[in-house]
């Protein structure tokens, strides 16, 4: 094999998007066949150069046995995510899948068991983790020179959505098919680079404003706390109702600061650790004072690309993926964590144990089962701009 040759399971808005990245002149990667029994969906594929060579299946099944594929993208709703990637597993196929893993925590642990039984490769499309400031912080973090974390922040509100968005599908925003909103859709990139780099908190009380600023039944609006092992403290802000939003992602360490937002990381050295200051300094008032300077890498962010590209070169050359599979665990269940504190009233512990959990997803299933049958509006989506 000297290319990986992809199939794709879903031609909605990301499907297609992928679908043109991987048509779009990849060494390691080419797209061969998609499964879809959509006719309009198939005839936005067949409109992207290279397109019309691409096999169309109508179910996955008949894909994997087409012999036609070497590897699966998953890129539909939700709720088939881990039906869909078991299924690809059972069939002998690696697996890259978009965000979520899945939508509750039973289920994607299911899903690693089959991704470990089965001993092919498993991804997931945690694309914002090619952006070279996040691996720098994540970097410096790792490294220990900037001491322990004495608190982090995170605000992802630039993430404004438009009624007419969720209105473009008839499973957005429900608990019925979407499992969630703002937790489950926009942030999830966000959850999971603040626990890559900052490490898992230990517990989490959150509050999720359902439907605050759209027409919708799922979280739009989420504010949440939560608290280290070492006894730093974080918060976290989501929402797809604010303008102009904010996107920043904060960390405070004993000895300085990282700050990335606007597209730039800067580093705040203190010239005395901030522990050493406090015990040693005499003259009550006072800051050992700091030295700022922009430490922006200006290397390529290859975003989906890059996860493909990685991937393909996972089975080529047994080279490490951007994100695997399994670490998708970790963002749900901040998300899972998040909603139930919310619903519940209280603080939750993490990492999330089998009685949380279990609760968690019969609350889900009781606002499913609640969730009115939705029709989707005639809107064509750029999903470009969501990139």
């Amino acid at each position: 094999m000297k290319t990986v040759r992809f199939g794709i399971v879903g031609l909605g808005s990301m499907g297609v998007g992928h679908a043109k990245t991987l048509l779009g002149g990849m060494a390691e990667a080419t797209l061969t066949a998609v499964a879809s029994a959509n006719p309009a969906r198939v005839e936005k594929l067949r409109a992207i150069p290279g397109g019309e060579s691409v096999r169309v299946f109508k179910t996955p099944a008949q894909m994997y046995a087409s012999g036609e594929i070497d590897a699966v993208l998953i890129a539909s709703p939700h709720r088939a995510h881990v039906a869909q990637a078991i299924e690809a597993f059972e069939a002998g196929m690696p697996v890259l899948l978009e965000k979520p893993i899945g939508v509750f925590g039973r289920e994607a642990r299911a899903l690693i068991r089959a991704a470990e039984a089965s001993g092919l490769a498993f991804g997931v499309m945690f694309n914002q983790r090619t952006n070279p400031a996040y691996r720098k912080m994540k970097e410096l973090v790792d490294s220990g020179e900037l001491g322990q974390i004495r608190r982090t922040s995170v605000i992802v509100t630039d993430c404004l959505r438009a009624q007419s968005y969720y209105d473009a599908g008839a499973w957005r925003a429900t608990w019925r098919d979407d499992g969630g909103g703002v937790l489950l859709n926009q942030a999830p990139h966000n959850l999971d680079l603040w626990q890559w780099i900052c490490g898992m908190p230990v517990r989490v009380r959150a509050f999720c404003g359902l439907g605050r600023w759209h027409d919708i039944e799922v979280e739009d609006d989420v504010t949440a706390y939560v608290e280290y092992a070492n006894g730093a403290t974080g918060t976290f802000v989501a929402c797809t109702g604010e303008t102009p939003g904010t996107n920043r992602f904060e960390i405070s360490l004993d000895g300085g600061r990282l700050v990335y937002e606007g597209g730039r990381l800067t580093l705040s050295r203190s010239a005395v650790p901030a522990g050493r200051f406090i015990r040693e300094y005499a003259d009550g008032f006072g800051t050992p004072g700091f030295t700022a300077q922009d430490i922006t890498p200006e290397d390529e962010n290859p975003m989906h690309a890059g996860v493909l590209r990685a991937f393909a070169r996972r089975l080529l050359f047994g080279e490490p993926m951007v994100a695997d599979g399994r670490e998708g665990l970790q963002s749900l269940m901040l998300a899972n964590g998040m909603l139930l504190s919310s619903w519940t009233d209280r603080t939750i512990a993490l990492p999330t144990d089998e009685a949380d959990e279990a609760e968690y997803e019969a609350m889900l299933a009781a606002r499913a089962q609640r969730s009115p049958k939705k029709t989707a509006r005639a809107i064509e989506l750029d999903v470009s701009k969501s990139f």
